[in-house]
């Protein structure tokens, strides 16, 4: 079982940009969320850490998850009120945002209130967005993720947020730390370039792997995906497609990436430290399939597995 961990808010779209085509339209969303919507679309076990609130926009939150077959066995529920995030996206498709979410529900998980411990099934732990730059939910993951390392995968998605988490001083510093605890680092290339003020994506993917991961992938829009392991550097096309919008697109990668490593046996330690170019290269391809047919959708709707083949299959 994937756990993963971190915030679950709703997206407001305004504009045209709405999953249906209306003026405003209110979609469940928050990037792990997405991330574990995303694994349990694919058929892979899932699970949620997080705080839901009590209102119904977190009653609406906890239904999407379980309509996914995500487990709600690790999810606590507060008075605090619902994340809001308001999207727009520009004439590219890329969304903007707008956080309102001062004392909100998905930041309100503290360390005293994690599992004292996780059951063996869960074999993967992914974390990452805003929920590891706002208090008390950045010191709880914190937590989690150092006092697990090594008895199951850490998979960790910087998806940097600054109007949410402000000064970047303190969230990419609390990001180096976890890294010495963490497997794999999928980024993107705007988080490079948001932490390290670079384009120079392989150096960085470097110096991330001296760190501690034994892979790193960045994504970079249309032209693909990165991975830097060993000693090798791989890049991989993306598929074209007609793009509506991006939303979700790199947490749907995040996704597909972990369900096809969970699927062909290879989410443990050993077998990201083990992994050969050409499982890196079948694992990116199936990542970026599964977050082309995202694009091609309004909001975050990740596909199936058997989308995700047949998107493949059409273009082989």
């Amino acid at each position: 079982m994937i756990l993963v961990c971190g915030e679950a808010l709703i997206d407001l779209f305004i504009g045209a940009s709405g999953p249906t085509g209306f003026p405003a339209q209110a979609v469940a969303g928050g990037s792990p969320f997405n991330v574990a919507i995303g694994i349990g679309r694919l058929g892979r076990p899932s699970a949620f850490l997080s705080t839901l609130s009590d209102d119904v926009f977190g009653s609406f939150l906890a239904e999407k998850l379980a309509e996914s077959g995500v487990s709600p066995a690790y999810i606590r529920r507060c008075p605090n009120y619902t994340t809001l995030s308001v999207v727009a996206t520009n004439a590219s498709g890329q969304p903007q945002y707008s956080f309102y979410a001062p004392n909100s529900a998905d930041r309100a998980l503290t360390p005293e209130a994690l599992p004292a411990q996780l059951p063996a099934d869960v074999n993967a732990i992914a974390a990452g967005s805003y929920a590891l730059g706002v208090e008390p939910i950045a010191t709880a993951i914190e937590t989690l993720l150092r006092r697990e390392a090594g008895s199951r995968v850490i998979s960790l998605d910087p998806n940097v947020r600054p109007r949410v988490v402000g000064d970047l001083t303190g969230y990419r510093e609390r990001f180096e730390r976890l890294l010495a605890h963490v497997d794999v680092v999928k980024a993107s290339d705007e988080d490079v370039e948001l932490l390290y003020s670079t384009h120079d994506l392989a150096s960085a993917a470097r110096t991330w792997l001296q760190r501690g991961p034994k892979l790193v992938i960045v994504t970079r829009g249309e032209k693909g995906p990165m991975a830097v392991f060993g000693g090798t550097v791989l890049e991989r096309p993306a598929p074209r497609i007609e793009v509506v919008d991006t939303v979700g697109a790199g947490d749907t990668f995040h996704a597909g990436l972990l369900s096809w490593l969970d699927a062909n046996n290879m989410l443990t330690p050993e077998g990201i430290a083990g992994l050969t170019e050409a499982q890196v290269t079948t694992a990116l391809d199936f990542a970026a399939a599964a977050a082309a047919i995202v694009c091609t959708r309004r909001g975050a709707n990740p596909p199936t597995w058997n989308e995700v083949e047949q998107f493949m299959a059409a273009r082989a």
